[in-house]
């Protein structure tokens, strides 16, 4: 019996894709090209280019609250008296004179964090431009600028800058320190801050005669938390 050669079968021709897995290939592509380019507009439209801020609106007994302080603050602007037993501060248009005194006067100044924001509201345009946020030993800025036209790439947008200040009290003095300064989220290098990234002012430059040791000369205690900025002035 003659021995037989094994046969190798003949080979198979490649399988092609079906038109169906070509269909979920493109079908994929599509979707991460969607998912890619809505972050990025996203992105783009919250940092570079932010909508304006939403002016803080007080409640009726926030807006008593902070018109007290107010008045405490700035007799000027008062109207009647707080004191049912005190004549009125204004009579027919005009300030009413009073004696000089000190007794009873708080050196005490207080501010919430919406009460900050509502007094830009009040006070100023910058409301839907200018936001503050408080934290511990922290105080916070959102600041937007709009561009002008003629400016270049950006012109007509709007830039984006943010900013923390840190406002303490410790060992007999205030301080206050630059924590940084951001634009569309990019800190700015100390340099260009002029080297006084975190660098304690009233430390650095309360020495000698100034605004800072005048400042400090003036200040009991400084608090800043979630919830309001404390001022505690000396006598």
């Amino acid at each position: 019996m003659e021995n037989q050669l094994p046969t190798t079968p003949d080979p198979q021709p490649p399988v092609k894709p079906g038109s169906s897995n070509w269909l979920k290939i493109l079908g994929i592509v599509v979707i991460a090209s969607l998912i890619s380019t809505l972050v990025a507009v996203l992105v783009i439209k919250t940092y570079l280019f932010p909508n304006e801020f939403r002016p803080v609106t007080l409640s009726s007994g926030e807006e008593q609250a902070l018109d007290e302080k107010l008045d405490r603050l700035d007799p000027l602007r008062r109207t009647r008296t707080l004191h049912k037993d005190r004549a009125p501060e204004v009579q027919n248009g005009r300030l009413v004179p009073e004696r000089y005194s000190e007794e009873g006067a708080s050196r005490e100044i207080v501010l919430t964090e919406r009460e900050l924001n509502a007094l830009l509201a009040r006070n100023t345009d910058l409301a839907t431009h200018l936001a503050i946020d408080l934290s511990d030993d922290l105080a916070s800025a959102k600041l937007l600028i709009p561009l002008d036209e003629d400016f270049p790439l950006f012109g007509g947008k709007t830039l984006k800058v943010t900013a923390g200040l840190e406002l303490a009290y410790a060992d007999s003095r205030p301080v206050v320190a630059l924590r940084g300064i951001s634009v569309w989220g990019v800190p700015l290098p100390n340099a260009w801050l002029g080297n006084i990234k975190n660098v304690d002012l009233v430390r650095e430059f309360g020495g000698k005669e100034g605004f800072w040791k005048a400042f400090s000369d003036g200040v009991d205690e400084i608090k800043v938390n979630e919830q309001q900025l404390k001022i505690k002035l000396k006598e």
